[in-house]
Parts: C-alpha cells; sequence; structure tokens
C-alpha cells in the first residue's frame, strides 16, 4: 500500500514538472535554475538549455546543510554569490514540480535576497 502511495506522488509531480517545463527554458542570457530537492538534502544548477550545458550548480550536502527553511535560504546565500561570479544576475526559476512553498519558496526568496532577479 505505502509503495503505491509513493509511486502516486512521484508520478504526480513528474506531471507538474512536465507541464512547467513546456513553458520555460533557459538561454545562455536567462538561464534557468532547476532545484531538486530529498528529505536529506537540496540541490540546485543553473542550466542553458539551449547549449545543453550546465553553468553552475551547488550542492546541499557538500556544504553540510539540511534540506530545512535554513538550510535552503543558506544555499541560494552561496549559489547567488556563485551566479555573481558568472555574471548571472537575472534567472529563469524552475521549481521541478514540486508546490511553491517551505523548502522551495525559501530557497527562492534567499535568490532574491542576494540580489539575483527570478
Amino acid at each position: 500500500m505505502r509503495k503505491n502511495i509513493l509511486k502516486r506522488k512521484v508520478n504526480l509531480r513528474i506531471k507538474r514538472k512536465r507541464r512547467v517545463r513546456a513553458k520555460i527554458s533557459g538561454t545562455s542570457e536567462l538561464v534557468r535554475v532547476s532545484i531538486f530537492k530529498s528529505n536529506r538534502a537540496i540541490y540546485a544548477q543553473a542550466i542553458d538549455d539551449v547549449n545543453g550545458v550546465t553553468l553552475a550548480s551547488v550542492d546541499g550536502n557538500k556544504l553540510g546543510l539540511k534540506a530545512n527553511k535554513t538550510g535552503a535560504g543558506e544555499l541560494a546565500k552561496v549559489f547567488a554569490q556563485t551566479l555573481k561570479s558568472k555574471s548571472l544576475e537575472k534567472v529563469l526559476f524552475d521549481r521541478n514540480g514540486y508546490l511553491y512553498h517551505g523548502v522551495v519558496a525559501a530557497f527562492a526568496d534567499g535568490l532574491r535576497a542576494n540580489g539575483i532577479t527570478l
């Protein structure tokens, strides 16, 4: 029973992800910032979809941050510095099928607070 519920939840997230990705695409001037969260870590990357290249990435595990709101804010601060070093001030935010609240919203707010325009 539990396995079926988990499968359904993952499938619904994948459907939401495809719906969002049909509408947004990153370029070299306006990159797509994609976030992935698990129960233990948060990951983010800046992607140029036209050339198929990842321009920057950050891993919460390597920084020793937990997958909670405060960890997401700290991760966003580090990621914003990485984006600024590559002269990327404006990005498209891809929530990757997750609902925009909690950790995902904290990460987006952290990017905005550190000078990245979403």
